[in-house]
């Protein structure tokens, strides 16, 4: 037992302080973005310019500022430089909470620490693939088309308000996702138990569709299509909980 205790401390060794170069490292990716920037334009635009595409219509955005076009492509330079960003930002989360840890808590930890970029990533993957080109086709059905003496309605969107929902939505999305590694790590320190995240489950199920109706586009598939993998994720929370979770002592 001493043993153990010996071999099992705090690892509390000094981390030197990162602050600046955490600045920099953004300030790069930030550069490194706008030198992109109209490629990661062309890559968010992408699900609408599709959903255009397949009713036969090449459509353009538009801007009614002078500054509107600039300014959206320094917004995004920050957006990708966040993205890209994220897995320095949860290492720089663990230099932080790492030197209060036992070694043994170390290892335990590590594999969630792996699994947040990936679910990160996981979560953009599932807006941008699945839930915006459904939410894009349920908004134009809206339109109205020019017939007679009526007026239509055609959607013109503007880029920046455009730009900003979609990266929106994908953050969003991505940090939704982040819901295993949060749990289980509360778990870890024993603030919830597998137990008690069971019994929370029906009204788990009524706080992700409260989530999903906040994040997703107003309409029930993009709901769907973000409700189902969260309580999947939940599910998939109770059961690393079960593992990571002080066991109760046999004494």
């Amino acid at each position: 037992m001493a043993e153990t205790e010996k071999t099992d401390q705090i690892d509390d060794k000094p981390m030197p302080l990162m602050e600046h170069l955490l600045e920099l490292r953004f300030i790069i990716a930030f550069l490194g973005c706008y030198h992109f920037s109209a490629q990661i334009y062309l890559f968010l635009a992408q699900p609408l310019a599709d959903v255009f595409r397949e009713n036969g219509e090449a459509r353009k955005m538009i801007y009614t500022s002078l500054t509107e076009a600039f300014f959206t492509y320094m917004k995004v330079a920050a957006f990708g430089a966040a993205f890209f960003s994220f897995p320095v930002v949860s290492g720089q989360l663990w230099m932080f909470i790492a030197p209060g840890l036992y070694r043994s808590e170390k290892k335990a930890i590590l594999p969630f620490l792996a699994a947040t970029p990936v679910l990160f990533v996981l979560g953009a993957s599932v807006v941008y693939y699945f839930v915006i080109p459904v939410a894009w086709r349920f908004f134009i059905s809206f339109e109205i088309p020019a017939s007679g003496n009526g007026l239509p309605i055609e959607l013109q969107p503007k880029v920046g308000e455009y730009l900003d929902l979609v990266m929106k939505l994908i953050l969003a999305f991505g940090v939704a996702f982040q819901l295993p590694v949060a749990l289980s790590l509360m778990a870890k320190v024993g603030i919830v138990t597998s137990a008690g995240l069971k019994k929370f489950r029906r009204y788990a199920v009524v706080l992700m569709t409260v989530i999903a109706a906040v994040l997703a586009p107003p309409d029930p598939g993009s709901m769907v299509m973000l409700a189902v993998p969260l309580m999947a994720l939940y599910e998939i929370s109770i059961i690393a909980a079960r593992f990571v979770e002080p066991k109760p002592s046999e004494d």
